[in-house]
């Protein structure tokens, strides 16, 4: 019996201002420790999904390596730092460097809602 095995690559190019975004982010300095930084993000089940640069542990298959596609454990607290969206789980903090066209911008505000009418 043969085992296939399919790999599918997810990541893509960024753009030249997510790349400025990004540079950005990682310039800037922040009262806690940061584990990486994510763009083009969108939320789900409260978690952010999203492209992760800078991930402070890649792991042992380069899983969170920059330029592959991140979904983090559910958010437990999400605050601005100066221009950008810092996201807290319990895998670590995430700054949100850019949010995907038509549906991050969006996810982001049903998930504030959501925890507004929960507290």
């Amino acid at each position: 019996m043969s085992a296939d095995i399919t790999i599918e690559f997810h990541s893509r190019s960024q753009t030249e201002l997510q790349l400025r975004r990004i540079e950005h982010a990682m310039r800037q300095t922040y009262p806690v420790p940061i584990a990486g930084f994510l763009s083009d993000v969108f939320f789900s089940s409260q978690r952010a999904v999203g492209i992760v640069f800078g991930h402070i542990d890649p792991g042992v298959y380069e899983q969170r390596a920059d330029g592959h596609i991140l979904q983090t454990a559910a958010i437990c607290r999400l605050w601005k730092q100066g221009r950008f969206w810092v996201a807290t789980t319990e895998e670590g903090r995430y700054v949100l460097t850019s949010f995907m066209r038509d549906v991050g911008r969006k996810s982001l505000r049903v998930l504030i809602e959501k925890a507004e009418s929960h507290s």
